[in-house]
C-alpha cells in the first residue's frame, strides 16, 4: 500500500502540474463588492468591440440566473458580450471549445454544474479550477441591508485554496472494501494562497486575516500549511494574523460571527466555512463569488450548497438571481469597471433593502424574472 501511494504522489507533482507553474506571474486580484477603490475604466477591446465573456449557464437554475445577468447587462448596456457554451455537470469533460473560449476571453461567469455523487464521473468545477489554475477561491459573506439574518455585522471574507487538499481526486481501492484517499498539501500552493489572502486584506483595508486548519489531528499536512501562512504574516505587521482549528471555527461562525473578517483556509474546509457564513448572513442567494488564477478568473453562486436548485424551483422559475448578479459585479471590477459595477450593486441592494421583490429562500413568493424586472427598473430609476 505505501509503494502504491507513493506511485501516485510521485505522479501528481513529477507532472509539473500546471498549479505549480505560475509562481512567475502575478496575481490579479478581486476587489470585494462595495470597494470603493478607483481604477481606470479600459474594458474595450483595441479592435474597439465590447469585452468578450465565456458564459456557462449550466444545470438546474443556472440558465435562469444567468439570464437574468444577461439583461440586466444589456439594459446598462455594459460593455461586455458573452459567448455562451452548453455545459453540463453529467458529461465527461469541459468541451474543447469551451476551454477555448475561455482561454481566450481570460474571463468566464458560469451558472451552477451538478456534480454526481459516486460513480466515475469527475466534478467538472474541480476540473475548471485545475485545468486554468484557478487556485483562489473568494467568497464575501454579509448582511444585505433590509434582509433580516440571525446576526448583523457579518462582512467575511473566505479565502479559500482551490487546487490541491482532499480535492487532489488521488483515491484507489487498495483492496475490496478499503479505499485510500490522499490529501496532498504543498508548501508552495500554501505560501500563494497565504500571500493572497494578506495582500486581499492589505488592498481592502481589512485588519485581521485568520487561518483555519486542523492541525492538531494532521500535524504534517495542516502544519505544513500553518507554517507558510505563519511566514508570509511576517511580511505583514499590520494586520492582525490569528489560527483556529476548523471545528472550533464552525462553532464560532455561528455563535459570534462578526469576529472574523478575512479567513484563509485549505480546500475542504473553505468550502464548509463559506456555506456556513453564507447560511447566517443571508443564505446561498444572496452571497457573491469568485475563482481567480493568475492568467483566468470565473466568477459564480459564491457558495456551492445548492447552487443548482431543486427540480420545483426550476419548474416554477423562482429561483435566486441576486448571488449571480453581486458576483457578475465582481466581474465587471475584474474587468476594470467599477462604475459599471457599483450601478448594478446599489440597484440590487437597493430592491433587496425595500422588500418587495424577494424569491421564497429570502421570504417573499416572487418569480426571478420579477426580482430581476425590479433590479431593471432601479436600474433605470
Amino acid at each position: 500500500m505505501a509503494q502504491r501511494t507513493a506511485s501516485i504522489l510521485k505522479n501528481f507533482v513529477s507532472g509539473n502540474p500546471s498549479h505549480l507553474r505560475s509562481c512567475l506571474r502575478s496575481i490579479t486580484y478581486m476587489p470585494r463588492p462595495g470597494y470603493n477603490g478607483s481604477r481606470p475604466v479600459t474594458p474595450i477591446t483595441e479592435e474597439g468591440r465590447p469585452r468578450p465573456v465565456t458564459l456557462i449557464p449550466g444545470d438546474g437554475i443556472g440558465p435562469l440566473v444567468t439570464g437574468a445577468v444577461e439583461q440586466v447587462m444589456d439594459t446598462m448596456r455594459a460593455p461586455v458580450s458573452f459567448e455562451k457554451f452548453e455545459v453540463h455537470g453529467n458529461m465527461s469533460g469541459i468541451p474543447q471549445e469551451v476551454m477555448d473560449s475561455i482561454k481566450k476571453n481570460k474571463v468566464c461567469l458560469k451558472g451552477g454544474l451538478i456534480t454526481p455523487v459516486g460513480g466515475g464521473v469527475s466534478s467538472l468545477n474541480v476540473m475548471l479550477r485545475k485545468e486554468l489554475d484557478l487556485f483562489v477561491s473568494l467568497v464575501n459573506c454579509f448582511n444585505l441591508p433590509g434582509l433580516p439574518t440571525r446576526h448583523d455585522k457579518v462582512d467575511i471574507v473566505v479565502i479559500r485554496e482551490n487546487t490541491e487538499g482532499e480535492y487532489s481526486g488521488l483515491e484507489h481501492e487498495v483492496v475490496p472494501g478499503v479505499v485510500e484517499s490522499l490529501k496532498v498539501i504543498t508548501k508552495f500552493c500554501s505560501e500563494r494562497i497565504a500571500k493572497y489572502a494578506f495582500e486581499y486584506a492589505h488592498l481592502n483595508n481589512r485588519k485581521t486575516v485568520t487561518a483555519v486548519h486542523k492541525a492538531n489531528i494532521m500535524k504534517l499536512a495542516d502544519g505544513l500549511f500553518l507554517e507558510s501562512c505563519r511566514e508570509i504574516a511576517k511580511k505583514y505587521p499590520d494586520i492582525k494574523y490569528n489560527e483556529i482549528i476548523v471545528d472550533n471555527c464552525c462553532m464560532q461562525l455561528v455563535s459570534k460571527p462578526e469576529q472574523f473578517d478575512v479567513m484563509v483556509t485549505p480546500n475542504l474546509y473553505g468550502n464548509l466555512v463559506a456555506n456556513t457564513a453564507a447560511g447566517i448572513a443571508g443564505g446561498t442567494g444572496v452571497m457573491p463569488g469568485g475563482n481567480v488564477g493568475t492568467e483566468y478568473a470565473i466568477f459564480e453562486q459564491g457558495a456551492s450548497a445548492g447552487n443548482v436548485g431543486k427540480p420545483k424551483m426550476v419548474e416554477k422559475k423562482r429561483a435566486n438571481p441576486v448571488a449571480l448578479l453581486l458576483s457578475s459585479a465582481m466581474m465587471l471590477r475584474h474587468l476594470q469597471l467599477p462604475e459599471y459595477a457599483d450601478r448594478l450593486e446599489t440597484a440590487v441592494k437597493r430592491v433587496i433593502c425595500e422588500g418587495k421583490y424577494r424569491t421564497k429562500d429570502l421570504g417573499g413568493s416572487n418569480t426571478t424574472q420579477e426580482v430581476v424586472d425590479a433590479v431593471i427598473s432601479a436600474l433605470e430609476s
